[in-house]
């Protein structure tokens, strides 16, 4: 049966149309080549370090990096500063795009993704980004820092070495904004628990939307899953700002990540997907609590999800759930 469910965190509809696909094998592996020159040298492979900026940091020991950040050779914002929007008509607007722009590269293996990194590896990769949200927080003129992993060209992907990016921007997106009025919203009343906390009460309870549950970090199937194979990442101690996670919390999530991208690694073949980290803006006290989406590319939107920005999910997530959990026994 097809039904609307709510999103807390967006505050907009979804529509769960279970009739539409129920096999894993509806979702094709990812077909497009990422590199449109495979045979130049990878700038993100050990060796071809001159081919990038210098390192901002390098984990692991010294002439053998394991995680590295690098600025972006091709920044989408760049330089310094607080946005000062220039009025040039009635409704007009624009403003240098001031900030960050760098790059995460996970790992010095060419092929290898998050769903092959080593617990170690997940964990440095998890405290790399920690590093970056701090060093982040100290420039004055960036509000907020979006962390992605594009995985595949149909995820935006442009280079096939396992890499993130990290985006510091001198203004706070709309889709933290929405986020943050909705556990505004919802705050908890006499120390009770805030938004994804009662989220993640009533999976708990329910239990049949729980992936993985490794005692720190939850995976659940949203409720109002908007597309297949959506999942969510929860701490359970809630914390506004990702960089002050205690360190066993960060660790936990690079695992709990793996594991869950080779789970769908396994049951729908190497498709292409996003990570989106959200954490509170910088510098701002909030009720908020720091998490990760998982949105694989398994759809295409289309007219009706464009003009009416109602997604459709063929998969409901008790279903993805169910088959998450029989790909890992």
């Amino acid at each position: 049966m097809t039904e609307l469910r709510f999103n807390p965190l967006s505050a907009r509809w979804v529509t769960v149309a279970g009739e539409r696909a129920s096999r894993p094998s509806d979702f094709l592996p990812r077909q497009l080549p990422v590199e449109a020159e495979p045979l130049r040298p990878c700038p993100f492979c050990p060796g071809n370090e001159e081919a990038t900026p210098p390192a901002l940091e390098s984990y692991g020991p010294k002439g053998s990096w394991q995680v590295r950040v690098v600025p972006n050779l091709y920044p989408a914002f760049a330089g310094s500063g607080p946005l000062r929007p220039v009025e040039v008509g009635p409704l007009h607007r624009h403003a240098p795009a001031t900030g960050i722009h760098e790059v995460l590269v996970l790992s010095p293996h060419h092929r290898m993704s998050w769903a092959d990194l080593s617990d170690a590896q997940a964990g440095l990769v998890m405290a790399a980004i920690r590093d970056r949200l701090e060093d982040h927080a100290s420039q004055s003129g960036v509000e907020y820092t979006q962390v992605i992993v594009n995985h595949g060209r149909e995820a935006g992907a442009s280079i096939e070495h396992p890499h993130g990016q990290l985006l510091g921007i001198p203004f706070v997106p709309g889709e933290l904004e929405d986020e943050l009025s909705n556990f505004a919203a919802h705050a908890p009343v006499q120390g009770g628990p805030g938004l994804l906390q009662t989220v993640l009460e009533e999976e708990l309870r329910l239990g049949e939307r729980i992936v993985v549950d490794d005692g720190r970090i939850v995976v659940i199937s949203p409720y109002w899953s908007g597309s297949p194979y959506e999942l969510l990442i929860i701490p359970r101690r809630a914390v506004s700002h990702l960089d002050r996670a205690a360190p066993g919390d960060l660790a936990a999530t690079g695992r709990v990540l793996r594991d869950v991208l080779s789970r769908l690694r396994a049951l729908l073949g190497d498709i292409a997907y996003n990570l989106v980290f959200h954490t509170a803006p910088h510098r701002r006290e909030a009720e908020f609590c720091w998490h990760v989406h998982v949105l694989p590319k398994t759809a295409t939107a289309a007219g009706f999800e464009q003009g009416t920005g109602v997604r459709i999910n063929v998969v409901p997530p008790e279903r993805a759930t169910q088959q998450l959990r029989e790909i890992a026994e």
